[in-house]
């Protein structure tokens, strides 16, 4: 099965779960799915899903802390490539930077379901 027939609940992480037009689930797919998985990734802490401990980036554990762009670019790239829906080559490009009470992270990857660039942008803070 490819990655642009697979479909989950449509979900960004602090928000609702998304309906249909109809009041059904909401469903994600192709690039909207990959960039929920995205960001669900860099902001769920190690550990937190006991079957998959080692799952997550934990960057909301990292506000507060000393600010360390280059390793948190680091972080954020290591777990992109882990995602299926993103392409590993070109590879994807990864900006963050400081904001009043935490980071803003701007991604730009290459989709590995539609071969089409495709740019994220979104804020942590604790």
């Amino acid at each position: 099965m490819t990655q642009q027939l697979l479909n989950d609940v449509n979900h960004w992480v602090g928000d609702d779960i998304g309906v249909s037009p109809t009041g059904d689930l909401g469903l994600a797919s192709a690039d909207l799915r990959t960039q929920q998985r995205i960001v669900r990734r860099l902001v769920t802490n190690p550990g937190d899903y006991i079957f998959h401990t080692d799952y997550g980036a934990g960057l909301p554990q990292k506000i507060g802390e000393t600010l360390d762009i280059p390793a948190l670019r680091g972080l954020i790239r290591t777990q992109l490539v882990l995602e299926s829906g993103v392409a590993q080559s070109p590879e994807p490009q990864v900006d963050v930077n400081a904001i009043t009470g935490g980071v803003s992270v701007r991604i730009l990857y290459t989709s590995s379901v539609t071969r089409e660039p495709v740019s994220l942008q979104f804020n942590v803070s604790k």
